[in-house]
C-alpha cells in the first residue's frame, strides 16, 4: 500500500536523532495552530515508548472514533514526522489536530503490517483513509464436488462447499448468463440436491435440454462425469480443445447419418460460442491476470478493475473510492488495491495503470496470503499495455459519466429545494412506500437518493408487525415504520441543541416522501410528534387522478396541496423516487410472500436444523405426517434422538 501522504520517515540514523531534531523544532511549533499543538503532544507522548521495528497505528478523536489508520516500517520513526508540528499539507494537519489518542500494534515484517492495515481499514472505515465505497464481494461460478451428479452454481462469499471456483466475474449478471450457457452446452444440473434427491421423473430443464438429467438416470453417472470434465476445461482455458471435439463429434454423426446428435453437438457449439461473445475481447497472451487503471477527474476518482481469467475476459467494474483530493492517484490506487486483496483472491498477475510506492511489499504480501508467486506491475509494451490501455479509457468515461450524472443530480436536487421550501439542496432524501395484499405479508419499504442517486446500500425495508392493526391500513403500517425508523435513529445519532449530530453517526433526512395523501402526511406528523421530532420535513405524493403519472399532488404541512408543471424535470425526479420506493416495496413483499408460502412446520421448532429435518421428511414423507406421528414413531426416525423426538411432539402436541 502506498504511503498515502503519509510524512516521510526519518534518516536510518540513531533513533537519537529523532529526539534531538524533536527538541530543535519546538520553537517551530510555537507558529502551529493551537489545536495542532495539543494532537502534537499527545502525539510526542508515546514516542518513547515504540520500537524501531515495523507495525500498525490508529489515531483516535475525542470521541474514540478511528481517524487514521498507517503501517510503517519503523513505528518511532514514522510516529516521529506527525510530531513535527508544522510542514504537514491542511489533511496531516487536520488530522493532527484531531488526534487525542493512539493504539500500536507490533509486527514481524512489514508486509504483515501491510496486510492488517488492509483489514483495518476495510473493517473501521477511518475518515482519513482512502476508502473503497463498493466492497461487495464478487460472485464465482462453483462446480461442486460434495456429490455425485455435481451441480453447477451461483457462489458470493465464503468458499465453504467442496469443489471448483471459477471467477471472479464482474457481475451476477455475467454469471447468470454463462451459467445459463454452460448449461445449454454441457447439460449440467443447477437444482439444490434436496431437489435432486426427491425426482421421481425429468423436471422441465431436461424438457427443454437444458440439463441431461442424472437424477432420474437419463443419463449414466459416468457420462455425467464427461460433461462436467468438459464444463471444467472449458472454464480453465482450453475452450479451443473442446469446442475441436465437439466439432469433430458433430462431423462424425452427420457422416453417420445421426443428424438428431449432430444437432446436439451443433447447439452445444453455439452455446459456447455465445459465451466467449459475450466476454468482448480476449487475451491471446495473459492467461490470469486483475487490470486495475485509475483516473482523476473534478474532485472525484474511478478505478476500473478488469478481470482475466483462463485467457477469458470475466467482465469488469468501475469503482469510486473516497479520497482526499490533495492525494495523487498513484496513492489512492495502491491503497485500493490493497484493500481490494483483503477479501479476494489474486491472480498470478496484477496489473496497474500507476507505479505504487509499495508495489514491491505489495507483491510480496499478496505472494504470502495466496501460497503461489503474484507479480504486480505496470507494463510499458504488448498486449499487457494494452489491456490497461483499455482499462484506463473505462475509467475515464466512466469518471465522465459520474461527474455529468452528478451535475444533473445537483441541478435536480437544487430543484426539489426551491420547490418544496427547503434552504439548501437535500443531501439524503427518504421515500417511503407500504405493500401487502389485503393486510397479508405487509412490508414497508425506505428508499434513499442523494447527490450520487439512488444509494442502494441505505435501503431498509420493515416487516410490518400485524398486532394492533387492521388488515390493510396503509395509515397503521406507515405510523409503524416511521416509529421504528425514527426512535432508532435517535438512539444510534442523537442530535444536539444546535441539530448536530456526530460526524460519523448515521445522517438525517432532508426531506422525507410518504407515498399517499393527506392522511399519510397527518399520520406521520403525528408519529414523529410523538417522539419528539418536529423538524423533519415531510411530503405526502398522492397519486392524480386514475393514477395517471403527471398529475401528482403534493402534500406539506403549512400549504394548501399543490402540483408540478407536468413537463417539469423535477416531477420526472420525484415520480422517479416514488417509482423506485414501490419498485423496492413490492419486491420485497413478493419475496416474503414467497417464503411464507414454502414455509415449513418444522422450521419453527426449536433445536431441529436442516439436517433433522430432512432425516424427519424422509422417513415420513411429509410435515404433515410428521404432525401427526407419535412419540415412539418419532424416535424410532434414523438420527432423530429421544430429546428431538419429544420436542418435535410437544411442539405439535401442546398448543393448547
Amino acid at each position: 500500500m502506498t504511503e498515502q501522504d503519509r510524512p516521510a520517515e526519518e534518516p536510518d540514523d540513531a533513533e537519537e536523532d529523532v529526539v534531538e531534531t524533536l527538541e530543535t523544532r519546538d520553537a517551530e511549533d510555537d507558529a502551529a495552530p493551537e489545536s495542532v499543538r495539543r494532537g502534537v503532544e499527545v502525539i510526542r507522548g508515546h514516542l518513547k515508548h515504540l520500537p524501531n521495528g515495523p507495525g500498525v497505528y490508529r489515531m483516535f478523536d475525542a470521541r474514540g472514533d478511528v481517524l487514521y489508520v498507517g503501517k510503517a516500517r519503523s513505528l518511532k520513526k514514522r510516529v516521529a514526522s506527525y510530531a513535527r508540528g508544522v510542514g504537514h499539507n491542511n489533511r496531516i494537519a487536520r488530522m493532527i489536530a484531531e488526534t487525542s489518542a493512539m493504539e500500536f500494534v507490533s509486527t514481524e515484517t512489514e508486509t504483515e503490517a501491510l496486510l492488517l492495515e488492509a483489514n483495518l481499514i476495510k473493517r473501521l472505515r477511518p475518515r482519513y483513509n482512502v476508502l473503497m465505497r463498493d466492497d461487495k464481494s464478487f460472485p464465482y461460478i462453483l462446480i461442486a464436488t460434495d456429490h455425485p451428479a455435481p451441480q453447477i452454481a451461483k457462489h458470493r462469499g465464503a468458499r465453504t462447499r467442496k469443489g471448483d471456483y471459477f471467477g471472479p466475474f464482474a457481475s451476477a449478471g455475467a454469471v447468470g448468463r454463462t451459467i445459463d450457457a454452460l448449461e445449454r452446452a454441457f447439460l449440467l444440473r443447477s437444482c439444490a440436491d434436496s431437489y435432486y434427491e426427491r425426482r421421481t421423473r425429468p423436471c422441465l430443464q431436461f424438457q427443454i435440454k437444458r440439463c441431461s438429467g442424472p437424477c432420474t438416470g437419463e443419463i449414466s453417472l459416468e457420462d455425467y462425469a464427461g460433461l462436467v470434465t468438459e464444463a471444467r476445461r472449458f472454464l480453465q482455458g482450453r475452450s479451443d480443445a473442446v469446442k475441436t471435439e465437439l466439432a469433430s463429434a458433430m462431423d462424425q454423426a452427420a457422416e453417420a447419418l445421426d443428424f438428431e446428435r449432430a444437432a446436439v453437438y451443433r447447439d452445444r457449439l453455439a452455446a459456447l460460442a455465445a459465451i466467449q461473445s459475450n466476454q468482448g475481447v480476449n487475451p491471446r497472451t495473459v492467461e490470469e491476470a486483475d487490470v486495475f487503471a485509475i483516473h482523476a477527474e473534478g474532485g472525484q476518482t474511478c478505478v476500473e478493475a478488469f478481470f482475466y481469467r483462463a485467457y477469458q475476459n470475466w467482465g469488469a467494474r468501475a469503482f469510486f473510492p473516497k479520497a482526499d483530493r490533495s492525494l495523487e492517484p498513484r496513492e489512492v490506487l495502491g491503497s485500493f488495491v490493497a484493500q481490494f486483496y483483503d477479501a479476494e483472491e489474486s491472480p498470478r498477475l496484477v496489473l496497474l495503470s500507476e507505479e505504487i510506492e509499495d508495489g514491491a511489499l505489495l507483491s510480496e504480501a499478496l505472494s504470502v496470503r495466496s501460497g503461489r508467486k503474484v507479480e504486480v506491475a505496470v507494463p510499458a509494451r504488448g498486449e499487457k499495455k494494452e489491456l490497461v490501455e483499455r482499462a484506463l479509457t473505462n475509467a475515464r468515461e466512466a469518471l465522465g459519466r459520474r461527474l455529468a450524472e452528478t451535475a444533473t443530480q445537483g441541478r435536480l436536487l437544487a430543484g426539489v429545494a426551491e420547490a418544496f421550501g427547503l434552504e439548501a439542496a437535500p443531501q439524503r432524501i427518504e421515500v417511503y412506500d407500504n405493500s401487502h395484499i389485503m393486510g397479508t405479508a405487509a412490508v414497508g419499504g425506505m428508499i434513499v437518493a442523494g447527490p450520487e442517486g439512488f444509494q442502494k446500500n441505505q435501503y431498509r425495508k420493515f416487516n410490518i408487525r400485524p398486532e394492533d392493526l387492521t388488515p390493510g391500513d396503509d395509515t397503521g403500517m406507515m405510523r409503524q415504520v416511521l416509529r421504528r425508523r425514527f426512535s432508532r435513529l435517535q438512539k444510534e445519532s442523537p442530535r444536539d441543541a444546535d441539530g448536530r449530530t456526530p460526524e460519523d453517526a448515521p445522517p438525517w433526512p432532508d426531506l422525507v416522501l410518504l407515498d399517499g395523501g393527506q392522511g399519510q402526511l397527518t399520520a406521520a406528523r403525528e408519529t414523529l410528534a410523538e417522539l419528539g421530532l418536529t423538524d423533519v420535513r415531510l411530503v405526502g405524493v398522492a397519486k392524480g387522478m386514475d393514477r395517471e403519472a403527471g398529475r401528482e399532488t403534493f402534500f406539506m404541512e403549512g400549504r394548501t396541496p399543490f402540483r408540478m408543471p407536468p413537463r417539469d424535470p423535477v416531477l420526472y425526479y420525484i415520480q422517479r423516487l416514488r417509482d423506485e420506493a414501490h419498485r423496492f416495496a413490492i419486491g420485497t413483499h413478493r419475496a416474503r410472500r414467497s417464503k411464507e408460502f414454502v414455509a415449513n412446520p418444522l422450521d419453527e421448532i426449536a433445536g431441529v436444523g436442516p439436517t433433522r429435518k430432512r432425516a424427519l421428511l424422509r422417513h415420513f414423507g411429509t410435515a404433515k405426517a410428521v404432525a401427526r406421528a407419535g412419540l415412539a414413531d418419532l424416535e424410532k426416525a434414523p438420527g432423530v434422538s429421544k430429546t428431538v423426538a419429544r420436542a418435535v411432539y410437544d411442539h405439535f402436541h401442546d398448543k393448547g
